[in-house]
């Protein structure tokens, strides 16, 4: 006899450092003249922190400005799905040796665009959650 999957189960943290790893799109959720705001980036992982960079602009000002941000990373296939969310402080690379370390881990921007500033989120926390996909399960109907 098989135990039925559940349709959602928490992550393991490690699990989630290791999903990320294997993405590189993810959504960077920040606050812009006190409204929420997201924006699309490609990412790395390292040590693990999040890895971005931008150019000068909303993204860079935001973060500098209002530095707790959430940054979500998810995929899925045809039969299950996943997705982690850090929450963090956001922070611009600014010395020789953290634009040396930014460097290494070779993140090169997706749009022919200058993107000079490395921005790193240090997690405060990290959750995530997997789905697996199915059918809505039958509902009980009682008339009261």
């Amino acid at each position: 006899m098989t135990t039925p999957t559940q349709p959602i189960s928490i992550l393991p943290e490690t699990e989630c450092w290791s999903l990320m790893s294997s993405a590189s799109l993810g959504r960077l959720v920040t606050s812009v003249d006190g409204q929420p705001d997201i924006f699309p980036v490609n990412f790395v992982v390292q040590h693990k922190t999040v890895l971005f960079r931008t150019a000068e602009g909303t993204k860079l000002v935001s973060s500098a400005i209002n530095n707790n941000v959430l940054f979500e990373v998810d995929d899925h296939n045809a039969v299950e799905g996943w997705s982690v969310i850090v929450k963090g402080i956001a922070r611009s690379m600014r010395t020789d040796a953290e634009i040396d370390e930014a460097e290494r881990a070779q993140l090169l921007p997706w749009t022919a665009t200058v993107k000079q500033h490395y921005v790193r989120i240090r997690p405060l926390s990290v959750s995530g959650r997997r789905f697996t996909f199915g059918s809505e399960p039958d509902r009980d109907f009682t008339i009261a």
